[in-house]
């Protein structure tokens, strides 16, 4: 009777054991010994080998997230000051002495690590210099007193080159793709007024035309015959 299987049934370490044996005899585990033995080192190596290959490889780097770009604008009182000044020579004097300012203070709140103020400061920069730029366009260029502005900005955007360069090299990537372009853009700015300087004193030379000129040829004299009179 099965209710007399499940009373009589021993529930004992030795009746466990018993029932194991009975349950798996020892043909049936001898046939799996050879399997055993030959693919548990293998296994064994495969755990083993496998966190120590994911634990090598290297972590992707963060990519920086770039900065928003500078404003350019001209402040209240300095733009006021400029439109008021009427002689060009002052006027381009002014701008620039605005400009060198507020790259002066870019570069020292790049040396006290706060490049959001940095940042401002060479948008500021930025407009002014557009802002000479622009008024110099609208004088004639084949005369002194424009050469003698436009030689002026080129001698200031030499000067500050070489600081943006430096500003620029000390300044996180974020922050520093815009202080290269206006870096950039200053250097095209000084690239203007060069040409703007020279442009008219430069001799061209002629160009040389594609076919070459073949010299004349001069007729060879036919002696005379002595029948002629």
């Amino acid at each position: 009777m099965p209710e007399n299987y499940l009373y009589g049934e021993d529930f004992s370490r030795k009746g466990a054991r018993s029932q194991s044996a009975a349950a798996f005899p020892g043909g049936f585990l001898c046939a799996f010994a050879p399997l055993r033995g030959k693919y548990f080192i293998p296994l064994l190596l495969v755990l083993v080998c496998v966190p120590a290959v994911y634990a090598q490889d290297p972590q992707p780097q963060p990519t920086p997230l770039t900065a928003p770009p500078p404003f350019k604008m001209i402040v209240k009182e300095e733009r006021t000051q400029i439109e008021q000044t009427t002689d060009s020579q002052k006027r381009l004097k002014l701008t620039i002495e605005f400009a060198v300012a507020h790259l002066n203070r870019a570069e020292q709140h790049t040396a006290s690590t706060d490049y959001e103020a940095a940042s401002v400061e060479v948008g500021m920069y930025h407009a002014l210099i557009e802002s000479a730029l622009d008024f110099l366009s609208t004088f004639k260029r084949d005369s002194n007193k424009t050469r003698d502005l436009y030689k002026r900005l080129e001698l200031a955007l030499r000067a500050d080159g070489p600081r943006l360069t430096a500003m620029r090299r000390i300044t996180p990537l974020e922050f520093a793709v815009w202080i290269k372009q206006v870096e950039d853009f200053a250097r095209d700015g000084r690239t203007e007024a060069l040409n703007s300087f020279y442009g008219h004193t430069v001799v061209r030379e002629p160009q040389k035309s594609e076919k070459n000129d073949k010299p004349k040829e001069t007729p060879t004299p036919t002696p005379k015959s002595n029948n002629q009179p």
